[in-house]
């Protein structure tokens, strides 16, 4: 039976040559291909090899004279660079296998490296996880459609390998790929490009998806864009992780709660309206979601800009040493692990006997009452509220005379009498860092999630939520 080899020969280095290609091309008769390629099979060649070279965009031609060099009875190798399966010429003849009615020709398909895989190796480890390859030439498929791929693979958390980036005509895809891709990524995903991998003037960059500049890439080049996972380690190689260490064993079941945040965090974080959120800010947004599953958090949860890094800082440097809340349900849900870690005290006056004593003298309410309470004993404290909008206007009141100066002030009591109110009461004191859910919505679990968010804040930049837990 007569046969056609068709062969991927790597990304354009001798080395990256697999022995069943070298030996196919060895004995071929005629060998048929792009002619760009045969300085890299050159070495194979065995004397008098016919060598049928040809241009750009001759592929269709070079596959028919493929299949006449064959009904010679000639052995024919089609060389194809990195995997010809990849876009490459290996579809191609099995089509025009089919069209030609050729059942008396076999083709034999040989694998080969992939310029995906070439540059990956350059880069470090970066297609540890799910992968998809997407070509920006447009030439056989129309816009269209490739943009839909695209959008699909950034919202899909894909490592995405990008083929054909770049060409003299063809100067703005690239631009686009990078700003959809920024509408569900984060502007520090890690990005990697090479270009000519493999060859002598190879050329590898790394840098992020915000600072990535198209004007660097053309043809020659292969980019790689990481997932939400992916980093750059500490000696600058790109790595995406397939999930080894995030693994439980039988030494580590204690964490699995922490896992399980570990992976809820990444999955809100993909799910996000807007990626670049300060990270501070993202943070305690993280924490919000997580604890509500609401993701209108996006839109009502305000931060003063550095606020949780601040009042991390506070605590940090020990300014910070206490949290007072309007409910005990904030307390119980502030992570002891943290406080004790920290060297931090929570606590609510509510079940301080003062209280209900000084509520009826005075005719408040009684968290109004453990309020002024709070403040002349711990008038610098970190103030959180997640119920009761009396005691927050209670607390502006007496920031205003004087009486209190709060570290920080969370403020997210829940309901529908002077809710909004005593929110927008707290924005005015702008030398005070706010944590404020706006609106209606909040509740004690919000006030004490975001406690949390600024007691485990040296921990967002890795995304490792839920170390107390």
């Amino acid at each position: 039976m007569k046969k056609i080899i068709v062969a991927g020969i790597g990304p354009g280095s001798g080395e990256d040559i697999t022995p069943a290609v070298a030996s196919a091309v060895a004995a071929a008769d005629a060998v048929v291909g792009y002619k760009y390629y045969f300085q890299f099979v050159q070495p194979y060649l065995k004397p008098g090899c016919e060598c049928i070279d040809t241009g750009m965009k001759k592929e269709r031609e070079r596959a028919a004279q493929a299949f006449e060099l064959a009904d010679q009875g000639k052995t024919v190798v089609v060389i194809s660079s990195g995997d010809a399966g990849i876009y490459g010429m290996a579809p191609l003849m099995y089509e025009m296998k089919e069209e030609r009615q050729a059942d008396d020709v076999g083709i034999v398909a040989l694998p080969g490296i992939s310029a995906f895989q070439k540059a990956a190796s350059i880069l470090g480890a970066p297609l540890g996880h799910d992968l998809c390859l997407i070509s920006l030439s447009d030439l056989m498929t129309p816009w269209e459609v490739i943009e839909r791929r695209i959008k699909a693979a950034a919202v899909g958390d894909f490592v995405t390998a990008v083929y054909n980036p770049k060409s003299h005509g063809r100067y703005w895809q690239l631009y686009r790929l990078q700003e959809l891709f920024l509408k569900s990524r984060r502007a520090d995903t890690p990005v990697g490009y090479v270009r000519q991998a493999g060859r002598e003037d190879e050329q590898a960059v790394l840098t992020t998806l915000a600072a990535f500049d198209p004007e660097q890439v053309d043809m020659f080049t292969v980019v790689l864009i990481g997932n939400s996972q992916t980093y750059v380690s500490a000696d600058g190689k790109m790595i995406t992780p397939r999930g080894y260490y995030r693994e439980p064993t039988a030494a580590h079941d204690e964490k699995k709660g922490q896992l399980i945040m570990m992976e809820s965090f990444r999955t809100i974080e993909g799910e996000l309206r807007r990626h670049d959120w300060p990270l501070d800010h993202k943070w305690a947004l993280l924490h919000a979601i997580h604890t509500t599953a609401d993701f209108d958090m996006e839109r009502i949860l305000y931060t003063d800009p550095g606020a949780v890094e601040t009042l991390y800082n506070k605590v940090r440097t020990g300014q910070l040493k206490t949290i007072v809340t309007d409910v005990t349900m904030v307390v119980s849900g502030i992570r002891k692990g943290a406080l004790q870690r920290l060297g931090l005290e929570a606590k609510c006056y509510l079940g301080d006997e003062r209280v209900a004593e000084m509520a009826a003298a005075q005719g408040i309410t009684r968290t109004q009452a453990g309020i002024r309470l709070a403040v002349a004993e711990h008038p610098d404290a970190l103030f959180a509220f997640g119920n009761a909008p009396t005691a927050l206007m209670e607390l502006c009141d007496l920031i205003r005379k004087g009486k209190a100066r709060p570290a920080g002030i969370i403020a997210s009591p829940v309901g529908f009498v002077h809710v909004r109110e005593s929110k927008h009461m707290v924005k005015p004191f702008r030398d005070i860092p706010k944590l404020i859910v706006e609106g209606r919505k909040g509740g004690s679990n919000l006030a004490a999630t975001l406690c949390n968010a600024i007691l485990t804040y040296d921990d967002a930049a890795q995304l490792r939520p839920g170390r107390d837990l």
